[in-house]
């Protein structure tokens, strides 16, 4: 899977031990919105469940791509376009992690970067570089 940013910045950028992910939505590498649906009619179906699952996938595509996993996670925010979501996200969140997870905070915004987008997530890692034996 890749993913591409939609502007001139980095999916995620290591410094050290740590990597620090950016903004992260739903967004497929063909553009299309995972739990976006729109039927013939032009009525739209968001479901926040399965934009936290793919928002976690994305995110763990772009930590392994970097050396890393979702175990490796100390930080995260998340952006709600909606609090009325908050329960079905939480839901699936507890599906990833548990009380031993990363630390997050969990905020209302007026609007993310399209209009089906429900949740965007930013993330920072601690994963130390491995190095080869010897070293």
């Amino acid at each position: 899977m890749t993913i591409t940013p939609r502007g001139r910045f980095p999916l995620a950028r290591r410094v050290g031990p740590h990597i620090y992910v950016s903004g992260t939505s739903a967004r497929r590498p063909d553009n299309t919105i995972a739990g976006a649906t729109v039927d013939e009619l032009g009525t739209t179906d968001l479901d926040i469940r399965v934009q936290t699952r793919a928002v976690l996938d994305n995110i763990r595509a772009i930590l392994d791509a970097n050396g890393a996993d979702l175990a490796d996670l100390v930080q995260v925010t998340a952006y709600l376009v909606s609090m009325n979501d908050f329960a079905g996200y939480n839901e699936v969140w507890a599906e990833y992690f548990d009380e031993d997870g990363p630390t997050r905070t969990t905020v209302a915004v007026h609007q993310l970067p399209h209009p089906h987008l429900l949740l965007e997530i930013q993330a920072v890692a601690y994963a130390p570089p491995q190095h080869p034996e010897g070293r």
